[in-house]
């Protein structure tokens, strides 16, 4: 029994992220505007690398064999994310 909950709290992790990120990302403009969804979907999928990032920074703190290659590869995500919302922003 307690494996279900456990799988089931995990899936509702994801969940939970993706609709925070669905609604951080204005999922609610296209609707009202009656527009495309592109902006919202390319906006979550940043979302979800700047995510991916700071999850890896996280392991940085935690491990002890791949600690540079962690720490290196989360900055380089991080700042790809960065850029790309700055891109997406027109300041770029």
């Amino acid at each position: 029994m307690s494996n279900i909950s456990s799988r089931a709290f995990s899936s509702f992790k994801y969940v939970y992220l993706i609709a925070f990120f669905a609604l951080l990302s204005g999922v609610f403009y296209p609707l009202i505007t009656k527009t495309s969804f592109e902006s919202v979907i390319s906006g979550i999928l940043i979302l979800f690398l700047g995510l991916a990032g700071g999850i890896l920074l996280y392991k940085a703190t935690t491990s002890e064999t791949k600690r540079g290659i962690f720490f290196g590869v989360g900055l380089i995500l991080i700042g790809i994310s960065s850029y790309f919302i700055f891109q997406f922003t027109g300041r770029v």
